[in-house]
């Protein structure tokens, strides 16, 4: 947030371009693999299918020798999901698989408007797939609704970034909300169909979602040229999902009502000589799911995440690699709203995640 050595900057906070000179060109794969873990009130344990997640990311930046003006473009994933769970939880009619991405092009400009101060901003160009899966009665293998769509919609970000002095520096950046408009198809099947029911029924939908707008700050530090400690704050406003209403033949909805979260993040980065420096993080995010309204879907709670990687910074090339292990204490749910047929997400829930990250970069 308040430092930027590579066109990632584009994402985390754009002002930042300013400080790379010339062409820069940054590549990246991010891999996700978690696991989250059920325990039922009557004593049955599940947990979600263990999939490895890539997330790849493209970035690139210029700026002229003689203009006080920086150009970026990134391309990337800033919401993501996929949970699956077995049929047999007990909960399968409020919840089986969800599925959502959320890709983001995203031009900008900065501009140096003193030597130690930067603003940018750009458009967002928001493209998303949904795909949700759930039982309509409380019987594995009986029946399925399976809901699919995609849309489109634009926001923006915006940053600053302010170079106090040499050892101290500040950024900040604002991510707009924006609201997607789905359409797509949902069908009903059924092994053994009620009466009047077709074994399969499909039907157009459209749905729109909200996503959420984000504040973030942070501060940089550095006691030495080859120290750099950083802290930044997120705040995001997930309360604006509060109930996604399904317009379709048959009608329904999904009640939410989300709550607004923190994200807390420290880094460390240690430059040891010859272009090559190693760091280490932490993160702490809130959960934001209440446990009234608590679904499958997203099995939100309280995460930790620590983090070790190595890098190389040559005069054209380097390199950033990368691992994160998360983890959250258990929680509990209990008075969740159940479904039509009365079954419930009540019980316990863990989590934990691995993730490697590889970027490669380029200077020219």
């Amino acid at each position: 947030m308040a430092t930027a050595d590579n066109p990632s900057a584009v994402y985390y906070n754009p002002a930042g371009l300013t400080q790379l000179q010339g062409h820069n060109l940054r590549l990246g794969l991010h891999t996700l693999s978690y696991t989250s873990t059920y325990d039922s009130p009557d004593g049955n344990s599940s947990e979600t299918a263990d999939k490895i997640t890539p997330v790849p990311q493209f970035f690139y930046s210029f700026t002229p020798e003689k203009l006080p003006l920086s150009f970026g473009l990134g391309v990337y994933v800033p919401y993501g999901l996929e949970v699956e769970w077995p049929e047999d939880t007990g909960f399968r009619s409020i919840a089986i698989k969800s599925d959502l991405t959320c890709l983001t092009v995203n031009p900008v400009v900065a501009w140096r408007i003193l030597p130690t101060l930067s603003i940018a901003a750009g458009p967002t160009f928001n493209f998303s797939d949904l795909d949700l899966q759930q039982g309509i009665t409380p019987f594995p293998g009986n029946d399925l609704l399976h809901l699919k769509g995609n849309g489109f919609a634009a926001g923006f970000n915006a940053g600053i970034l302010w170079q106090a002095t040499p050892m101290w520096s500040f950024g900040a950046t604002y991510r707009s909300p924006f609201e997607v408009d789905y359409t797509g198809e949902t069908t009903m099947s059924f092994v053994v169909p009620p009466a009047g029911y077709p074994p399969k029924l499909k039907m157009d939908n459209q749905t729109s979602v909200p996503f959420p707008q984000s504040v973030a700050v942070g501060l940089s530090f550095r006691p030495t040229p080859k120290w750099n400690i950083e802290f930044n704050g997120d705040w995001t406003s997930w309360s604006r999902l509060d109930t996604v209403y399904v317009h379709q033949a048959i009608p329904s909805q999904l009640i939410l009502n989300w709550e607004n979260s923190w994200y807390y993040e420290f880094g460390l980065t240690r430059d040891i000589g010859k272009g090559w420096y190693l760091s280490g993080g932490y993160i702490y995010n809130q959960n934001s799911v209440p446990g009234k309204t608590f679904n499958p879907f997203v099995p939100d709670q309280d995460r930790q995440f620590v983090s070790a990687g190595v890098g190389f910074r040559g005069n054209h090339f380097g390199f950033d690699l990368a691992y994160q292990y998360g983890f959250a204490g258990t929680r509990n749910v209990s008075g969740s709203t159940p479904s039509a047929v009365g079954q419930s997400a009540d019980g316990d829930y863990d989590y934990k995640s691995q993730a490697f990250a590889l970027s490669v970069g380029w200077h020219f």
